[in-house]
């Protein structure tokens, strides 16, 4: 996870703020106030991000209120520019700097509030208490209560099915039920808002963001969809033939949809914890095992941290600058509350690079270093950048990068920095665990990443009303993903409340981009490197033109459309699901020999 870019990319809104315009409406008055919004935000960003900072490192109510007081002010700042923007983006003849940055400036609002009195202030209230009640829900187990955290570890290991249920069923109508009528004028508010602004509805405008019309972004949606959709199909079939074997035709039956509750995860997005249940037999250990290789070489999470930075400069690409060792937050402090959810931070828009985990030896926050580190590679990459500009290629690109750098920690790779044995590299006969361990994540989620938004759509647009949000999400759950509840569903329910990022209002598209990009962004990195060997094991560690062509690509930050920013590492304009199913090619073809002769699809 990044931590936010431009500041403008505020959700709810507070109070009603004046957008009285200061400069003409002609092309060198929204120079102007392009330039002037520019100066403001910057040096708002950098108190604003210092005071986040502390309130994230050292948790108290003095700096609580420091975060909220600043989170306050680019709030209202946000609303102001969206509004002034809006009207400079009708003037004609800007140049393309200045009209990409007042559609940023624009679109950078995820709920825009309506213009009319006491409008702004109703959306941020319920925008804050949909949140609200997300961070307080709570599921049970025999009855007794089980906080987000305490579920989600239960649903991973717990493989009794009406225990799996209970819990299941608890933390959707305790956590979703409650907020039905709140979301339903919360869609209402941000509508008029987005209307306001120009755009046909809230979910046009995200859609806006992407360099193409919100059509045009819908299609390619679909369309990569169909192109990886075979590859889920037969992990689909499999995973719940081995389901079926453990929970019998009672529980899961052999044909039609999976049931949500027994994937390992609530809202069955990644069923990795499951993988005890699908493993292959004979083949399912994977030979090595990461946590245990750190710990042999008895390597601290400051050596951690130093190894994955070694990966960047192996490519050519500068080291971190000395503060980063001296400010990070690498380790949880002893003596202070904190927030240990890995982020990369950069404090100054230039290189005060940090990033805030609570690290811990094992083979988990391995990987999580090298995600962390591409976002504060590309941080740096871009810091000539505008202000505006200051951002990934589009909101898929940012955690992509790390995603793609994530991969590279492969046999090979771990050979090269000597934490493997070269004679203990796996077998091929290995990589059919190697590849459903990796696939029982990043392929289940794709349907997930794509219907949590096509719902939204469907909802800002009114082809979804009130009266069946329910049934909308359950439809698109079978439709896509194959899974259905564990129990009887209604429109007293409101299932979707209970994913964090419909409370959250965190538009949704961005990770399934990223779940594709990240193959596409490694098999170039490969190919680039002469690699030869199956993909899922290529490393392209010390290979310089990587690291030339990933530079470049990562200066441009926002300053282009993202197909120049993807052609320029690639090669290609349009973003593929071809090089994950290259990937995946080993295993897809061992899943098709297991599924032989059984019924699939749902």
């Amino acid at each position: 996870m990044a931590a936010s870019a431009p500041a403008v990319a505020a959700a709810g809104v507070p109070a009603d703020a004046s957008t009285a315009t200061t400069f003409p409406l002609t092309p060198d008055g929204a120079r102007a106030f392009v330039a002037q919004v520019e100066k403001e935000l910057f040096d708002l960003s950098i108190i604003s991000g210092r005071a986040a900072w502390v309130n994230a490192t050292y948790i108290t109510d003095d700096t609580d209120a420091l975060a909220a007081y600043f989170g306050t002010i680019a709030t209202e700042k946000g609303v102001q520019y969206a509004g002034e923007a809006a009207k400079y983006a009708r003037v004609p003849g800007l140049d393309f700097d200045t009209a990409r940055k007042l559609n940023i400036l624009r679109g950078a609002l995820v709920l825009p509030a309506p213009t009319t009195p006491g409008a702004a202030n109703e959306l941020n209230t319920i925008a804050t208490r949909l949140q609200s009640t997300y961070g307080k829900g709570r599921a049970s187990l025999h009855g007794k209560p089980l906080t987000g955290d305490d579920v989600e570890a239960q649903m991973g290991t717990n493989r009794n099915p009406a225990e799996l249920a209970e819990m299941w069923r608890t933390w959707h109508e305790n956590v979703g039920r409650p907020m039905r009528t709140d979301y339903t004028r919360l869609v209402e508010l941000a509508n008029a808002g987005a209307k306001d602004l120009g755009y046909a509805d809230t979910g046009a405008m995200w859609r806006s963001q992407y360099d193409m019309t919100p059509e045009q972004f819908a299609t390619m949606y679909d369309r990569l969809w169909s192109e990886v959709k075979p590859l889920y199909d037969d992990l689909h079939c499999y995973t719940r033939t081995k389901l079926n074997q453990k929970y019998g035709n009672a529980v899961q039956p052999a044909t039609g949809p999976i049931r949500a509750d027994l994937l390992g995860n609530m809202w069955a997005q990644e069923w990795g914890n499951i993988y005890d249940i699908v493993a292959p037999k004979g083949a399912g250990d994977v030979g090595y095992d990461v946590t245990e290789l750190l710990e042999a070489k008895k390597k601290s999470p400051v050596d951690m941290v130093r190894i994955g930075e070694g990966f960047y400069k192996s490519l050519g690409l500068a080291p971190l600058p000395a503060s980063f060792w001296d400010r990070s937050q690498i380790t949880r402090p002893r003596d202070r509350e904190v927030v240990c959810h890995a982020s990369a931070w950069d404090l100054d828009n230039k290189d005060d690079l940090r990033i805030k985990m609570c690290t811990k030896v094992n083979g988990d926050d391995f990987v999580t270093i090298h995600h962390e580190l591409g976002h504060n590679y590309y941080q740096r990459a871009y810091n000539q950048q505008p202000y505006l500009y200051l951002n990934g290629a589009n909101d898929g690109f940012h955690e992509a990068i790390g995603d793609f750098i994530a991969l590279s920690i492969t046999p090979e790779y771990l050979t090269q920095i000597g934490l493997l044995d070269r004679s203990k590299v796996p077998s091929a006969d290995k990589d059919t665990g190697l590849l459903l361990r990796q696939a029982m994540d990043k392929v289940a989620f794709l349907p997930f990443g794509l219907m949590v938004d096509k719902w939204r759509w469907g909802v800002f647009d009114g082809s979804i009303t009130p009266a069946n949000y329910n049934q909308a999400w359950a439809d698109l759950k079978r439709q896509y993903q194959g899974i259905t509840p564990p129990v009887a569903r209604s429109e007293a329910d409101f299932d979707p409340g209970a994913k964090f990022h419909i409370p959250g209002n965190t538009p949704y598209a961005r990770y399934f981009l990223a779940r594709l990009l990240q193959f596409q962004f490694y098999k170039a990195a490969c190919d680039m490197s002469g690699w030869k060997g199956p993909l899922h094991r290529c490393s392209f560690y010390g290979n310089k033109e990587v690291g030339q062509r990933l530079n470049a690509m990562l200066a441009m930050g926002a300053s282009k459309p993202w197909p120049d920013a993807l052609e320029a590492f690639t090669g290609s304009r349009d973003i593929s699901g071809k090089p994950m199913l290259e990937y995946f090619a080993p295993l897809q073809a061992w899943l098709k020999q297991q599924n032989a002769g059984k019924q699939c699809g749902w």
